[in-house]
């Protein structure tokens, strides 16, 4: 039996980069899949394609996190066309990276909107079928930014760092009813975003980790797997670090 089958697995932020690679690899381990981003594009319908290949039942869904209204409606949708939810990624995010000199009151509400509110809102929105069905996985998507900081990300960190906060809350409130919730904090990862980078940027990034290289998206998508298993039945309220050790 594959690890995530008969289970239902619905994520933000799903159609490209970390969240798409996270899509795949719980189709490839059993699981349906439901997914939303801003657009139902091309790049989703190929996506939907990519992941019905592998078995399962997948559906791509537009739908803006960041809205909570928004966040119900999905949630309801998935419900509906799936029967349940048994794992929640909320990986919807962006940045808008600035000196905090520099940045506007404008980038600093939209991060923490998109990054930290849509949170939330879909964890709002999905814990009442997991609370119902006595079971769930909760996975959040912060960052090492968010336990360490980084100069001109100070929105961004904020965003990440409030992302733990709530984390480790909502596990004390679910718990009782057997929903986890974790957080996962990746380091530098080689994605759409990290790909207009500098040379000199990435080589300054990769002599910081021990295991001198930067991290893929499956690094991610594979922990993702496992939070969201029963192998990691007793794991809740925890940030786990998927850095390669730049993390103190």
């Amino acid at each position: 039996m594959k690890l995530l089958e008969g289970k239902t697995a619905l994520i933000t932020g799903g159609s490209r980069g970390i969240g798409r690679a996270i899509a795949l690899a719980f189709a490839r381990a059993g699981a349906d899949v439901a997914f939303s981003d801003l657009n139902y594009d091309e790049q989703a319908m190929e996506l939907e394609k990519e992941l019905a290949s592998f078995g399962v039942k997948a559906k791509g869904f537009a739908s803006d996190a960041s809205n909570f209204d928004a966040g119900e409606k999905l949630a309801g949708e998935v419900a509906a066309l799936f029967g349940r939810i048994d794992i929640l990624v909320n990986n919807a995010g962006i940045t808008r990276d600035t000196l905090l000199m520099r940045m506007t009151e404008e980038q600093w509400d939209l991060v923490l909107q998109v990054n930290l509110k849509s949170v939330f809102n879909l964890t709002k929105a999905v814990q009442k079928y997991m609370l119902k069905q006595r079971s769930g996985s909760i996975i959040n998507m912060s960052s090492v930014v968010g336990l360490g900081g980084n100069a001109g990300q100070s929105n961004y960190a904020a965003s990440k760092a409030g992302m733990i906060g709530f984390t480790k809350s909502v596990a004390q409130e679910l718990g009782p009813r057997n929903v986890r919730c974790n957080a996962i904090a990746p380091g530098y990862i080689e994605t759409d975003m990290t790909a207009g980078l500098p040379e000199e940027v990435k080589k300054a990034w990769t002599e910081r980790i021990p295991l001198r290289r930067a991290g893929q998206s499956d690094d991610v998508a594979n922990t993702c797997v496992f939070l969201g298993s029963d192998l990691s039945g007793y794991i809740t309220g925890q940030v786990l670090a998927v850095c390669g050790g730049m993390t103190k």
